[in-house]
C-alpha cells in the first residue's frame, strides 16, 4: 500500500510540473520574498461573495473546472493552468489562467453565466512561498510575514493579497503555496 502512495505522489508531481505556469522572473529576494515581473496572460475567473478561503475554494474551483473540462458552448476541453489563484478582499475572485494557445477571441463561452474573463498586463508582485496545506490561518500568517518583510524594506504595495495554490487536491507531498501583492 504505502509503495503504490509513493508511486501516486511522485506521478502526481511530475504531472504537475508538466502544467503551464504564468511566466514571471525572479527580480531580487529580499529574506524569503522573491519581488518578480510577471508576463501578461489572460485569466478565467469567478467572483464569490465570501472572504474566506475555506469557504470559497472548492465552490470556486469546480465553477471554473466545470468550464475548462467541457462546460462551455464548444464542449471544448481545455488544459489545466497553474497556479490557481485566489484575491482575497472582501470577496473572493478565483482565476485559472487561459492557456497560451487561446486568445480571448478564440476561448469557448461558458455555459456558467458567472465565469468572467480578464487581460491582466505585466505585473511586479512580492510573492512569499510555503509548503503543506493551505487554509485560513496558514494564509494569513505568510500574509503577515510578507508585509513584515516589505515594511521593514520600505517597500510600498497594495493592500490586495492573492494565494496562489500549484497542486492538485490528491497531491498530497511537496505541495506549493504562495501569498503575494502586486507593488
Amino acid at each position: 500500500m504505502a509503495v503504490a502512495f509513493f508511486v501516486l505522489q511522485a506521478f502526481s508531481s511530475n504531472s504537475s510540473n508538466n502544467i503551464e505556469s504564468r511566466s514571471y522572473t525572479v527580480i531580487d529576494t529580499i529574506d524569503e520574498v522573491e519581488i518578480r515581473a510577471y508576463e501578461p496572460a489572460n485569466f478565467s475567473y469567478v467572483t464569490l461573495p465570501a472572504s474566506s478561503y475555506k469557504e470559497v475554494s472548492s465552490q470556486g474551483f469546480r465553477i471554473l473546472a466545470g468550464y475548462i473540462f467541457g462546460g462551455n458552448d464548444q464542449n471544448a476541453k481545455i488544459a489545466m493552468t497553474s497556479p490557481v489563484a485566489m484575491n482575497m478582499t472582501d470577496s473572493v475572485t478565483m482565476k485559472f489562467m487561459v492557456p497560451n494557445d487561446l486568445s480571448m477571441e478564440t476561448l469557448p463561452k461558458p455555459k456558467n453565466s458567472s465565469i468572467r474573463f480578464i487581460h491582466e498586463g505585466e505585473t511586479k508582485m512580492a510573492v512569499v512561498r510555503f509548503d503543506g496545506w493551505a487554509n485560513d490561518d496558514r494564509i494569513e500568517l505568510h500574509r503577515k510575514r510578507l508585509v513584515a518583510t516589505l515594511d521593514s524594506n520600505g517597500i510600498s504595495h497594495s493592500e490586495e493579497f492573492s494565494f496562489f495554490g500549484y497542486n492538485p487536491p490528491y497531491e498530497v507531498l511537496n505541495r506549493r503555496n504562495e501569498v503575494a501583492v502586486e507593488i
